[in-house]
């Protein structure tokens, strides 16, 4: 590796200079060990612990000293959000800028998966990939199952069945022993191989990768067929990337670890893997089953946390479900309090926390950053449990739809950010996928990839090319010149489809303009009334705070799945009889594991909402943790 990158990249001179620049301390020596360790490795970090810090910091120190004009670092996440965060962080420093070209490659896994071994494998059986949606390969495929005659015995055999239409709208390939094998949601065929029904599931899949359209999940499973036929192809990836960063890792799924393990597992590659695994709230099985699960048991750890303090701290240390890790609290020694409320109070619930919120955080903080409100089910389901959710809380509160309306300006607008932090290739690809979904609404010959747009500005590539441009460099703001860019949009579609278009009606909705509104979020009412300096709360899922940081965070106590049990309530006696998590029933696993992600979000304030019946056996324990408790009965009308 030394021959890569400057021997002397860690060097604590070195170390300490751009720390300073970014505004970093380093007052651990676990941070230390991770930012000048050359070895492959798994970094536990507790939430808070700054490993988005320490990620970019190392990162920026790699590319000050990196050497290989043709070898690259390979940063790799779970999501957008992490990637898009890492890329940030990076743009902060000229040596930090250099990761984001050639030939260092930042992305998701999924993205890494597309380029380097999916796209390849389609394009070496003359494939051009339309469309990875999951929700255009349905539509595609029950539109294709009811109206292709060929298919006439496969629709009428699942019409027979409850789940007929999901087979079909999610069926997947997986590589079985090297074979690629359509199969259900499930990962297994519906139908036998030599039945009717079963050769026409297979046909239809095949009609559909013809066609270019493909499932999220189809993706890694042509890889990984692509893998098992050119074994060579993981020694080749391996030295083109050297070193690899794989951040989130704790939400990395089977299917991703597997191939990641094939990919990247020849030795000569660095392969760091970093994440929290208590914080892994998208899988149902409490641990992965291979051998390369993260992290390993020899692990390194980041066990301090600066965003919050000594309470908030034994408390998330009692919740770690997956691996127990005791996490010190460095940061503001805050609050913890428990609401317990009545049938007839639950309205007031969020009202007083507000008020709490106002009396215990300094108010220029909940200005900067609104106290939150989270539960782990937004709307209410059909069990007659009460409180069920965060809407049950709040009443009027909706979850906002998904947007379709003004959906290619707002691809635009994320289209130019990528562009502004650097990213121009994904950029480009990013809006010009967005206008090949449009253009499939109202066509029926398709768009074609990026690469093969004709460059010559009398061709309609040519004019392409120049209307991406304009859209990525324009102002957004006025519907005028929004109706200019779109109808230049529609004039091209013909010459680019080779086709006329039908139905331009379709393409009213996704065209539309919308006015800019930075990240919409749900902002509870606060009443004409309300005292002086509280703050309104902003209202949201626990899943969707994963990563923040808040001043104050309120958890609601919802019903959990099972639709028997409430989850604060299980995690109040978890915390009361002193149980190890990791050993409780899995719906209780669950729940901690929830309440663990949005417990560890508030630098100041951190409240628990609970029903009377269920808090009243638990309070004496509370109380002996240090933790405040508030009636609301009795704080309908009093500040707090």
């Amino acid at each position: 590796m030394t021959n890569l990158y400057a021997p002397d990249a860690f060097i604590k001179d070195k170390v300490e200079a751009l720390a300073q620049q970014l505004g970093l301390d380093l007052p651990h020596q676990e941070q230390w060990n991770f930012i000048q360790s050359a070895e492959s490795l798994d970094l536990q970090a507790a939430p808070g612990s700054g490993k988005t810090s320490l990620i970019g910091l190392k990162l920026a120190l790699l590319g000050q000293a990196w050497a290989s004009p043709t070898r690259g670092i390979c940063v790799l996440s779970h999501t957008n959000t992490a990637k898009d965060e890492i890329t940030h962080r990076l743009t902060a420093t000229p040596a930090g800028r250099r990761l984001l070209q050639y030939p260092h490659f930042i992305g998701t896994i999924q993205a890494f998966t597309n380029t380097f071994l999916a796209l390849p494998a389609l394009r070496s059986r003359g494939i051009e990939v339309q469309t990875v949606d999951d929700q255009a390969y349905a539509d595609e495929a029950l539109r294709l199952l009811e109206r292709h005659p060929r298919f006439r015995k496969l629709n009428t055999a699942l019409g027979h069945r409850t789940n007929g239409p999901a087979l079909v709208a999610e069926a997947r390939y997986v590589c079985d022993a090297g074979d690629l094998v359509a199969t259900g949601p499930d990962g297994t065929p519906p139908f036998k191989a030599s039945s009717d029904s079963g050769q026409q599931f297979a046909a239809l899949k095949e009609v559909l990768t013809e066609r270019g359209v493909f499932r999220y999940h189809d993706m890694f499973a042509l890889a990984e067929h692509h893998l098992f036929q050119h074994p060579q192809l993981a020694l080749a990836a391996a030295h083109r990337f050297p070193f690899v960063l794989l951040d989130e890792m704790q939400d990395t799924s089977d299917l991703q670890q597997r191939l990641l393990d094939k990919v990247f597992g020849p030795p000569g590659a660095v392969v760091q893997r970093v994440g929290d695994v208590n914080q892994r709230i998208f899988a149902d099985a409490p641990d992965a089953a291979q051998p390369s699960s993260f992290p390993l048991p020899q692990a390194a750890q980041l066990p301090v946390s600066r965003r919050f303090g000594s309470k908030i701290a034994a408390l998330a240390s009692d919740l770690t479900v997956h691996r127990r890790q005791r996490i010190d609290g460095a940061g503001h020694e805050g609050t913890v309090a428990l609401l317990v409320f009545d049938d007839d109070t639950v309205a007031e619930v969020v009202p007083a926390f507000e008020r709490m919120a106002a009396a215990t955080v300094p108010r220029q903080l909940l200005l900067d950053n609104p106290p939150r409100v989270l539960g782990a089910r937004l709307t209410r389901g059909s069990a007659k449990a009460f409180p069920q959710s965060l809407s049950c809380y709040v009443p009027g509160f909706t979850s906002t739809p998904v947007q379709t309306t003004g959906s290619l300006i707002t691809t635009t607008r994320a289209a130019q950010a990528q562009r502004q932090s650097g990213d121009n290739h994904a950029a480009i690809t990013l809006l010009w996928n967005a206008i090949r979904d449009v253009a499939r609404l109202a066509s029926s010959g398709g768009l074609p990839p990026l690469r093969r747009l004709d460059r010559d500005p009398a061709t309609a590539g040519g004019r392409a090319r120049l209307l991406l441009h304009d859209l990525l460099t324009s102002p957004l703001d006025s519907h005028v010149e929004w109706a200019v860019l779109t109808a230049r949009l529609l004039r091209l579609l013909p010459d680019l489809t080779q086709s006329p278009l039908k139905g331009v009606a379709r393409l009213a909705d996704p065209l539309a303009h919308i006015p800019y509104i930075a990240q919409p979020v749900a902002v509870l009412e606060t009443p004409a009334d309300a005292d002086q300096g509280v703050v309104a709360s902003v209202a949201g899922s626990i899943q969707s705070a994963k990563g923040e940081t808040h001043a104050a965070t309120l958890i609601l106590e919802c019903l959990e799945r099972s639709g028997k049990k409430h989850d604060v309530h299980e995690v109040l006696g978890l915390l009361s009889r002193q149980q190890d998590a990791s050993k409780a029933l899995l719906t209780v696993q669950r729940a901690a594991q929830l309440v663990f992600v949005g417990a560890t979000r508030p630098t100041h304030l951190l409240a628990f909402a609970a029903h009377r019946t269920r808090a009243e056996p638990h309070i004496e324990a509370i109380t002996a943790r240090g933790w405040s408790v508030h009636d609301i009965h009795s704080l309908k009308a009093m500040p707090i």
